[in-house]
């Protein structure tokens, strides 16, 4: 199957979409790592990083499929929300858009860097609505290594969100992330299981405050449940 462009084929969209029907966890192989708030996490080991690959299935209540989608994508409104983010840009090179993203590490570690790609799709399979998001690292000339920060050349993810019927998102995301350094892998899969909940709870909120950006996160909820009552 040829690219759909960003380096994409249209079948790794087509699977990101069947995920959400028919979660594809074959084997004994994946474990359910957490359980909580309707978030599902499993786990799959890779033998040779010792890190896990990640597979997310849920449910963000008030969180429009429409607007998840586009919070996601925006980077200059991630800048607001995601306390991490030390650096994210956009930056054309050779004729491909790519992402640069600085993450910042609590001392005494190096913050870690990337270099990817991403391509969304809104997709309509047998009238469902689903939007697709890809990404993956890259590599170019053009966005040379900094000295005290590590680059990190193993990432993939994939999200896929569709309504769940009512006046949120369903929701099925794939990621895998090895942050490099002398970090034991044991330490980055404990964090890496407790900051993916953080990190989709995160969103939500920037969800209704991209709704609402003049109220505070306490009112911007609020209307929301009241926007719930009217149109029910």
């Amino acid at each position: 199957m040829e690219p759909a462009g960003g380096g994409f084929s249209e079948d790794q969209f087509r699977e990101a979409c069947a995920e959400l029907r028919r979660p594809a966890l074959p084997g004994a192989s994946w474990e359910l790592l957490l359980e909580a708030l309707g978030i599902s996490i499993y786990g799959l080991l890779d033998q040779q990083t010792g890190l896990y690959e990640y597979k997310v299935f849920g449910v963000l209540d008030n969180c429009l499929p429409d607007v998840l989608a586009d919070v996601y994508m925006d980077l200059d409104y991630r800048k607001q929300w995601d306390q991490y983010v030390k650096e994210l840009y956009e930056k054309e090179c050779n004729g491909e858009t790519v992402v640069y993203w600085q993450v910042k590490y609590p001392f005494p570690m190096s913050n870690r860097d990337y270099i990817y790609i991403r391509q969304r799709r809104d997709l309509d399979l047998d009238g469902r609505k689903i939007h697709v998001i890809l990404a993956q690292s890259t590599s170019v000339p053009q966005i040379a290594e900094r000295s005290g920060v590590v680059r990190v050349n193993q990432y993939k993810q994939s999200l896929a969100i569709e309504s769940d019927g009512k006046k949120g998102s369903k929701v099925f995301m794939y990621y895998f992330d090895n942050p490099g350094g002398l970090i034991p892998s044991w330490l980055i899969n404990w964090v890496a299981k407790g900051s993916v909940p953080v990190f989709l709870n995160d969103m939500a909120n920037a969800c209704q405050r991209f709704l609402f950006p003049t109220c505070p996160r306490g009112e911007a909820a609020h209307t929301l449940l009241i926007l719930h009552f009217i149109g029910n």
